[in-house]
């Protein structure tokens, strides 16, 4: 834990040691195009322009579930973060979005808002631009939301990134170092950075793990450390954090129809077959939708209040039974 690559990767760096950093600065200022498969594949999640009509059988029963509470949820613009947004702001939250990207967020924040206005509603949308895998961000998030909102009672962390298939050999140490950074301990900095304003409320933690973190997947051995770590963090966290009235739990998707799932298959030969291929992994034969995996943690955060430290997998039924159901 005190070798050279840690000291590198975490505190300042130095010539000698390989870092995205200038000598002296924080060591992991991750580029633009970090978690964007170099950039070429551009925005990966258009918001709908009416996504309440999209989602509107979905979003049923979550009104006046969270009203009057603030939640935060990183990576809220897109996929998970932003079924998340969707079921929060329905149940009647104030909810604050960060992430790295202005546009998808602005549109998501600015639709939302709309449904406020349209039902005479308290609650709003705020978006605050960050980029997780600087800490100095992470903080000034939080500042903000208690700028706007005077309080927080729930915190998301779901930001994160997937790389390409591969193998151990062909990622690099420094691959695994700035997923890290990415992945895990943006969320171990949120946590820290929240809790403070957490306590004052009895309010929760939800992080964003993965089935994979539990049951591994093949050529991502750097993406499941990354998620197991989260769990394992979650699970300690929650016990330190049980005296101060916090409750801190995980959530577990499995195969859930996002952008990032769409890009995939889309890049396939046969993206029907690809996408099928997926859907017949779950009991269930169908990916979980963005608002499902909202859903649950609105009812982490709302109703299951003698919960912490569980990991909620929602997964279809993909880790039953044996190979293609």
């Amino acid at each position: 834990m005190a070798s050279k690559s840690r000291d590198g990767h975490f505190g300042a760096g130095d010539a000698a040691t390989p870092s995205n950093a200038e000598a002296g600065t924080e060591r992991i200022v991750l580029g633009d195009a970090y978690g964007t498969d170099g950039g070429v594949a551009g925005p990966r999640s258009p918001v709908p322009a009416d996504g309440r009509k999209k989602f509107a059988k979905e979003l049923v029963g979550c009104a006046g579930r969270y009203v009057g509470k603030t939640v935060l949820i990183t990576g809220g613009s897109k996929g998970i973060g932003e079924g998340c947004a969707r079921a929060f702001f329905e149940a009647g939250a104030n909810v604050v979005i960060c992430a790295r990207g202005a546009a998808d967020a602005n549109r998501l924040v600015d639709e939302l808002n709309s449904y406020a206005k349209m039902d005479s509603a308290a609650n709003s949308a705020f978006f605050v631009r960050a980029d997780v895998s600087k800490t100095a961000d992470l903080q000034a998030m939080v500042d903000a939301t208690i700028e706007k909102y005077g309080t927080l009672d729930c915190l998301i962390n779901n930001a994160g990134w997937h790389p390409p298939p591969k193998t151990i050999d062909e990622f690099s140490i420094e691959d695994m170092q700035d997923l890290f950074q990415l992945n895990f301990i943006s969320y171990f900095a949120a946590c820290k950075f929240a809790l403070p304003h957490l306590r004052k409320v009895g309010g929760n933690i939800i992080n964003m793990s993965s089935l994979t973190g539990v049951f591994g997947q093949a050529q991502a051995p750097t993406y499941t450390a990354t998620k197991g770590a989260i769990t394992s963090f979650s699970k300690g966290l929650a016990i330190d954090e049980a005296k101060n009235g916090v409750r801190v739990n995980i959530c577990s998707p499995g195969n859930i129809w996002t952008p990032l799932w769409k890009s995939w298959s889309d890049g396939e030969k046969d993206p029907d077959a690809a996408k099928e291929a997926g859907d017949k992994v779950q009991v269930m034969q169908r990916k979980g939708t963005i608002v499902e995996n909202g859903r649950l943690c609105l009812s982490i955060a709302s109703e299951l209040t003698f919960t912490t430290g569980v990991d909620h997998i929602i997964s279809g039924g993909a880790e039953l039974g044996y190979g293609v159901k």
